[in-house]
């Protein structure tokens, strides 16, 4: 059945967990025990019917109340405006192109399965046994353009090519694509959950070789929206976790126009982090049969320290670094979690997305909510002074996010060796319970 959003003053919640994957690669790995499951891309090599068919019928076995998936680059045929331009560069499928609505019919017509393409749905778990929470979650594959994959889009200022020599062969194809800037402020306000192929800049994106692959200007949406939990993957290097304090919002314009006074060529200082802490892997032996869990409820113990909401200074045990100056990555905790929901009654009106619905269970929602940073599609009007109130009480409600990168494939290619691979990171949050 379809749901409406709860509208009730406040929220118990409950502890709900979430099974996390991404860069699975065509493997089919034994998934642990939840109640949601979320896949963050790169389901498959190049995306061929066979490899999409074969994955699909894995996702859709899986005994999940809810499972979420987004594509990623290496899922090519998912995206038809790049695959109907450049099949032709990829192996084996060289004689004769993919048929490419049949391929997305895989995930657009599963059941079982809410397939997200830089959307939103309203998860409602109404299993009596499960939880019965709910949650808001925005998915989406696009990430920086690197090599001639799909969902790619250009790097913004913000994140130096140099960082990353790869990014050069941006220039080897011809391209057009939507901005970094235009894609990320998209993500609506009022999400719990943000689903991204990319990880954000600095956390959980760095190589071996310690250059960061993430989005700055998906950090910076992070900053803005303040998402519970952030799940992602693409860079198998950077698989982990982080807990992200960020830097409170002066309140007052008056503060704003003394920082961009003091600061004439950045305007006011934001997007600023008070301290990021490192997620210790309980289980790290990939042939070990216990869960990898990243505990964020109020009985967490498997993070260095707790500190309360609001709190971030950093100077606390388990601070691995100092504060950094706003987009400077640097080391945190995150609070206790709540016993009410932070946000209080939201407003999840948007427009549907007919083209991509979810399961029963799941009310999509397009791009074109007042509580999106820009109007409806990339590239859309700019945020109106309600969107930016709604969005200040939202950051002083929240202070912080967890970013996990769930990617499985341990490896890259040409995979010198053998292939490795990661177990699946099993989130456990405290979400609201909703109301009948």
């Amino acid at each position: 059945m379809a749901v409406e959003p709860s509208s009730t003053s406040s929220y118990p919640s409950r502890r709900t967990r979430i099974v996390c994957i991404s860069d699975t690669h065509n493997c089919t790995i034994k998934l642990p025990k939840g109640d949601v499951l979320i896949h963050a891309g790169d389901l498959t090599n190049q995306g061929s019917y066979s490899e999409l068919s074969k994955t699909m019928q894995w996702l859709e076995k899986a005994d999940f109340e809810a499972k979420i998936v987004i594509a990623g680059n290496h899922d090519i045929t998912l995206d038809h405006e790049f695959y109907s331009q450049h099949w032709q560069s990829f192996q084996n499928q060289n004689s004769k192109p993919q048929d490419t609505a049949r391929c997305l019919s895989l995930l657009t017509s599963s059941p079982t399965i809410t397939y997200l393409r830089h959307s939103s749905a309203t998860i409602r778990l109404d299993d009596p046994k499960g939880p019965r929470t709910e949650f808001t979650v925005f998915g989406s594959p696009y990430c920086p353009r690197s090599g001639k994959w799909a969902f790619g889009y250009d790097c913004s200022d913000l994140d130096s090519a140099a960082d990353s020599p790869s990014r050069v062969q941006q220039s080897s194809y011809e391209h057009a694509g939507p901005k970094a800037a235009d894609i990320w402020a998209d993500v609506p306000a009022n999400t719990d959950i943000v689903v991204t192929h990319t990880p954000p800049r600095n956390h959980c994106d760095a190589l071996a070789d310690g250059r960061a692959l993430g989005c700055e200007e998906l950090r910076r949406a992070l900053w803005r929206v303040r998402p519970r939990l952030h799940v992602c993957g693409h860079v198998h290097h950077g698989r982990g976790a982080e807990r992200v304090t960020w830097e409170e919002e002066e309140e007052e314009e008056e503060d704003d126009e003394k920082e961009e006074a003091d600061n004439p060529n950045n305007g006011p200082v934001r997007y600023g982090e008070a301290s990021v802490e490192q997620w210790e892997d309980p289980s790290p032996d990939a042939q070990s049969g216990k869960i990898c869990l990243v505990d964020l409820t109020s009985r967490g113990k498997n993070w260095p320290s707790h500190q309360a909401a609001g709190a971030g200074s950093g100077a606390g045990p388990g601070a691995a670094r100092p504060p950094a100056p706003p987009g400077v990555s640097c080391s945190s905790t995150l609070p206790q979690s709540e016993t009410e929901h932070p946000t209080g009654p939201i407003d999840r009106t948007g427009r549907g997305d007919d083209d991509h619905p979810g399961p029963s269970r799941a009310t999509s929602s397009g791009l074109g909510s007042h509580y999106l940073g820009r109007g409806g599609c990339l590239g859309g009007q700019a945020a109106v002074p309600l969107v930016d109130q709604m969005g200040r009480r939202r950051r002083r409600q929240r202070q912080e996010t967890c970013v996990v990168n769930c990617a499985v494939m341990a490896t890259n290619w040409p995979h010198v060796g053998a292939r490795q691979l990661n177990k699946a990171i099993v989130v456990d949050l405290d979400l609201p319970v909703w109301r009948p």
